[in-house]
């Protein structure tokens, strides 16, 4: 019998930024849509005999997880465009293992699918991830070569080459961390290593709210691509951005001002970004597609709006590295004020250990739960291997978005 495996989700705020913002949004705006996600491992991992058993129980811990007024209060002091009443929501929520199902076939394959009102699935997707990952590097007994003092010298060296070639960059590894551990250990180097190395660069902050809290530091974070996607299932995809940043500024009223744009590619985006929310947005966020293609494209949209791009943020959390971030920063020079999220990277960065090429992806929407049916979605980004959804629904989007042929 295999012994009781550690809980591997200690901390109700462990956990991305992304998904509290996204989850006031989405009360404020969508209070009783139901959505439907599921697991994708782009690499058909073969898990080991069980796991399906032991993430089972890793999730039913969830349950038992209750936000703290120390991370409430840092909620309040560091993230002041969240409304009091999200904060009063927090401390009534409740996981509920009955809104995912985990099944493991003969084969070792692993089908995760989660289903329930939007507001309270939408906290799973990161911490499910993140337990898998580490779960995987538990039950394979990879964990025991972990190297975490090679992890914190390495980690430092990256900041300080960031730092020193002008990178401004953040953590956004939660959802494919190693482990907790070594995520913490990767904050750790880089939140003091920001304090002894002078540059012209800096290390903003993580995306993960309770590391944020610990080393007293900026949690990062506004939205993915689920709230465009989800919207996209309701009402149809043309329009999706639209919407999209229509809602998230009644919620947020120009605070939060970072859209992530490639839910369904650059051209139809653009085609929404009219004079108004290219002025109320601070700035864009690029994660799909050739970094530099996409660094010409906004700079030239911001120009055709007669908006100065220099003046605007631009951040690049596509599969970076170091080395990519710092040639970025040298073409953006001028251009934009260009900004990093850095993850697998960053979090799960060991010899010998293969980073989990895992998501959790949205695939179907209702916009009430009276509804009889489920409306399907996709999402379409500038990286057309990546395409997720079922074949006939990204056909489909694909011709209302004049993307085929």
């Amino acid at each position: 019998m295999m012994e009781e495996l550690p809980r591997i989700i200690n901390h109700f705020t462990d956990d991305d930024l992304y998904k509290f913002t996204m989850c006031c949004a989405v009360i404020d705006n969508f209070p009783r849509t139901q959505v439907k996600y599921k697991f994708t491992d782009r690499d058909n991992t073969v898990y080991p005999p069980g796991f399906a058993d032991e993430l089972r129980k890793q999730i039913k811990y969830l349950e038992t997880l209750r936000i703290t007024e120390e991370e409430t209060e840092f909620m309040r002091r560091k993230c002041s465009f969240i409304p009091e009443w999200f904060c009063s929501y927090l401390k009534g929520f409740r996981y509920d293992s009955r809104w995912v199902k985990v099944e493991q076939d003969e084969e070792g394959h692993l089908t995760v699918e989660f289903e329930g009102n939007w507001s309270h699935t939408i906290l799973l997707e990161v911490k499910v991830l993140a337990i898998i990952s580490e779960l995987y590097y538990i039950m394979t007994g990879e964990s025991a070569s972990l190297d975490y003092e090679d992890c914190y010298r390495r980690s430092w060296d990256k900041a300080e080459r960031l730092i020193r070639g002008g990178c401004m960059f953040s953590d956004f590894g939660t959802r494919r961390r190693a482990s907790f551990k070594s995520q913490e250990t990767v904050v750790r180097a880089m939140s003091k290593c920001n304090k002894s190395v002078k540059g012209p660069g800096r290390f903003t902050g993580t995306s993960n709210v309770y590391l944020a809290m610990k080393y007293d530091l900026m949690p990062i974070g506004t939205m993915a691509h689920e709230f465009v996607c989800a919207i996209a299932g309701m009402y149809g995809p043309q329009m999706s951005n639209h919407l999209a940043m229509d809602a998230w500024s009644r919620t947020y009223r120009g605070a939060l001002g970072t859209f992530l744009y490639d839910t369904y590619g650059w051209r139809i985006f653009s085609l929404n970004f009219s004079e108004d929310y290219a002025n109320m947005f601070k700035g864009l966020r690029v994660d799909s597609g050739d970094n530099y293609e996409q660094l010409d494209n906004i700079v030239g949209k911001y120009r055709s709006l007669n908006i100065d791009p220099a003046t605007k943020q631009v951040v690049f959390s596509n599969g970076l590295n170091v080395d990519e971030a710092l040639k970025i920063r040298r073409y953006a020079s001028g251009k934009c004020l260009p900004s990093f999220g850095i993850g697998t990277h960053f979090t799960n960065d060991f010899p010998g250990i293969t980073p989990r090429n895992i998501v959790v992806k949205l695939l179907a929407v209702k916009i009430t739960e009276s509804w009889p049916f489920y409306c399907d979605t996709c999402k379409l980004s500038e990286d057309h291997g990546k395409y997720t959804g079922n074949k006939a629904t990204v056909e489909r989007f694909l011709e209302a978005l004049h993307l085929k042929g």
